[in-house]
């Protein structure tokens, strides 16, 4: 009976300690030939405060010293986990959806990029966000980033959002970029009902699906990281005149249709995950794409679709106008 009771006793320290551990989260970091940065992003993921981190890599066969360097961390870091496979080389967007479709279970999940730096807080202010929604629900939280150059000096910040992000925001373009973005399990989950799909980036098609199924996006206006810009980077964040303007032709001269056709066509595959509210949006502005002017323009008006700036609601406008949307 005394051991019975020793080990009763036991359990329950047991059990009681697993309820007072931090959260575990499941950090998803794709990579490919990212050696020059990795070392730094990978030490600032290692210091994150009040959070059990595992580290999930895909390496999409890197020919650098990418791998090297993973073997290293994996050698000296003894607070956590880092697995690593060889990711489907496919592409960026394929390789997240590698990790987002694999048997990983965390409390809550976090895109990385290979080459910034995040404070040591990045993932408790998500948490401490997350926590309050109901866990049935899924959610996720993103923030804007301070710029920094190749070697490190910080050069500005992303654009301040401030118009709500939902779903007639997410068929626009993107609020929160991946490398900001933590979820709850329930968003996950809701990522791996519907599985790989082609759209233009997973972080993007992450708001889109979350907000499209009735979900909830916190939205940080205090940055978390430093996104490092450089040219190897896919997507940048530059916010020169000459950027935005080279942005701007991009968009009129039939970027953009080719982006919301391939995410449209994604949306028509979860379209039974989508709110009501959130169909009849996505019907409109289907509707609207192909119609002759005035009833394209009208019908983008009324489907409620916006972008988060005057100038970027012009630039819609235009592009509504010349059907390049």
């Amino acid at each position: 009976m005394l051991m019975l009771r020793e080990s009763l006793a036991t359990t329950t320290s047991s059990a009681n300690d697993d309820r007072h551990a931090p959260p575990a989260v499941a950090v998803l970091l794709c990579t490919f030939n990212g050696g020059n940065y990795l070392q730094e992003q990978l030490d600032s993921i290692s210091r994150q405060k009040d959070a059990r981190v595992s580290i999930h890599v895909s390496d999409d066969g890197s020919r650098d010293a990418t791998r090297v360097v993973l073997d290293e961390f994996h050698e000296r870091w003894r607070e956590g986990e880092l697995r690593v496979s060889q990711g489907p080389r496919r592409g960026h967007v394929a390789n997240f959806f590698s990790l987002i479709c694999a048997p990983i279970d965390a409390d809550y999940y976090a895109y990385a990029d290979q080459d910034d730096i995040w404070d040591s807080d990045k993932l408790s202010r998500a948490i401490d966000g997350l926590a309050e929604v109901p866990a049935d629900l899924p959610a996720i939280y993103c923030s804007r980033t301070r710029l920094i150059s190749e070697g490190g000096a910080v050069i500005g910040l992303s654009p301040l959002f401030k118009r709500p992000p939902q779903f007639a925001n997410a068929l626009i373009h993107n609020v929160g970029g991946g490398n900001t973005m933590v979820m709850n399990k329930a968003a996950m989950q809701l990522l791996r009902t519907v599985g790989p799909v082609d759209v233009v980036t997973h972080d993007w098609w992450t708001y889109m699906l979350i907000t499209g199924a009735g979900g909830e996006v916190i939205y940080d206006s205090e940055p978390s990281l430093l996104y490092r810009q450089h040219d190897d980077n896919l997507i940048g964040s530059d916010m020169s005149l000459l950027a935005r303007v080279t942005r701007f032709r991009k968009a009129l001269g039939g970027r953009n249709r080719e982006w919301n056709r391939k995410n449209v066509g994604a949306l028509q595959k979860a379209r039974h995950l989508l709110t009501r509210e959130n169909r009849q949006i996505l019907d409109a502005f289907c509707q609207a794409r192909d119609a002759r002017l005035v009833p394209r323009i009208l019908g983008m008006w009324r489907s409620g679709v916006y972008a988060q700036s005057g100038l970027g609601n012009l630039a819609m406008y235009t592009a509504i106008f010349l059907k390049k949307l």
